[in-house]
């Protein structure tokens, strides 16, 4: 399970590379603001977000319980700047419905306000299939691999965030 862990949050600035261009509202590689907001109401939010994912998945399966985190914002005052990072896996209760499951994130995700910016599988040895996506109306991406050859075969998921910035006189509360 740590490896597994470690090898999600190794992927995230992977995530923030693919998406950061396409969230924002010009041609930058410039992560989007996410706004103003609390870490914890972000981190909310993101748990809404995370949770809708879940819903389109649309097989039978267990989730991990993992919560969100807040990390950095690259380049910025680490104590009124924050992301918030969701990373979370995905078992179907059946390994045939592995596939079925990322089908239905594709054709889904884009009838739910996401754009799939990348699709396909990777260059490791058992070409896992990945797919990309941003919600710019709420500066989310995810990053869905299907790992179909890991015992047992699941879905990983990594969502985050745009930049938040709090308000004014708080500071990023770490978690």
């Amino acid at each position: 399970m740590k490896t597994k862990l470690s090898a999600l949050v190794l992927a995230v600035p992977l995530v923030l590379t693919i998406t950061g261009c396409s969230m924002t509202d010009n041609d930058s590689d410039e992560v989007p603001s996410g706004g103003t907001s609390t870490s914890r109401d972000a981190s909310d939010a993101m748990e809404k977000v995370s949770s809708g994912v879940y819903d389109l998945i649309g097989v039978k399966g267990k989730a991990s319980d993992s919560r969100p985190t807040v990390t950095d914002c690259s380049g910025k005052d680490t104590k009124t700047y924050f992301q918030i990072l969701h990373p979370w896996s995905f078992t179907p209760a059946s390994a045939s419905d592995l596939d079925v499951a990322m089908e239905r994130l594709k054709a889904e995700l884009p009838k739910n306000g996401w754009k799939i910016v990348d699709y396909g599988p990777d260059t490791s040895k058992n070409k896992n299939v990945n797919l990309v996506a941003d919600n710019d109306e709420k500066k989310v991406s995810v990053k869905v691999i299907a790992m179909a050859k890991d015992e047992p075969p699941m879905l990983t998921l990594d969502l985050v965030s745009g930049c938040y910035k709090v308000p004014d006189g708080q500071e990023v509360e770490r978690f």
